[in-house]
């Protein structure tokens, strides 16, 4: 028998940028996009006991670390949870609602710093990577759940991050909440990740947990959405 540990790394980076057009519409959205990751997240871990989570928050002024946390508080654990679940949930939830107490409505708008997050989730993944023990193999993927706009100020620093991506075979997967992302379907397509704009916003748990769930290994056998033609045109 083989005596080499499988480990499942996800990190999941969730724009909270208040200015984005649906959240802006109806708040009430960004609570459901929190409910569906944190279960999809849990789900993640439920796959294997091997397998590892993070998760991050960005908005148009920072990217943090939500879970895991280096001051988290001690949690108790809820009667008939899993004690792993209870710690990732509420560790998120408190994480979170310090990061939007965070943000200031009187500065004018700016863009999500998505490509901060995904470099901060690349050095995470590289850290990991060094210190892991003998004979783990890590692998490692990263989604990004966002409904903001395509940001061609950003480009340069996508296009560094999606070539370090697949220079360290991280996978990219997005889930678009809003429109289409030129720029991050060309991430998905260099780090051989899946891209989906989600047709309901209702249904974004059922969504995760179909596409972006399964591990790439497998999922050239699951019957996915078919990829999107990605348009590779510089944006200025």
């Amino acid at each position: 028998m083989s005596s080499e540990i499988e480990t499942s790394l996800l990190v999941i980076v969730l724009d909270v940028n208040p200015m984005q057009r649906i959240v802006k519409q109806e708040t009430r959205i960004l609570s459901q996009c929190l409910d569906s990751t944190i279960v999809f997240a849990n789900a993640h871990l439920m796959q294997s006991s091997n397998n590892e989570l993070a998760i991050m928050a960005c908005h148009g002024h920072s990217a943090k670390f939500l879970y895991p946390c280096e001051n988290a508080v001690e949690i108790r654990q809820m009667d008939g949870q899993y004690e792993k679940f209870t710690m990732v949930e509420r560790t998120v939830r408190q994480q979170l609602q310090q990061v939007v107490s965070e943000i200031s409505m009187d500065v004018p708008y700016m863009e999500s710093l998505i490509s901060g997050a995904l470099s901060m989730a690349l050095c995470y993944i590289a850290r990991l990577e060094r210190d892991k023990v003998a004979g783990q193999k890590l692998h490692p993927r990263i989604l990004v759940i966002t409904a903001s706009n395509d940001s061609a100020m950003q480009y340069m620093n996508y296009m560094n991050i999606f070539f370090t991506a697949q220079r360290m075979n991280v996978i990219l997967d997005v889930c678009s909440l809003d429109q289409e992302l030129t720029l991050l379907q060309q991430g998905c397509d260099i780090s051989g990740g899946n891209y989906l704009k989600i047709p309901q916003l209702a249904g974004l748990l059922q969504y995760l947990l179909w596409v972006f769930l399964p591990d790439p290994s497998v999922r050239s056998k699951l019957v996915l959405p078919p990829p999107v033609k990605v348009d590779y045109r510089a944006a200025c």
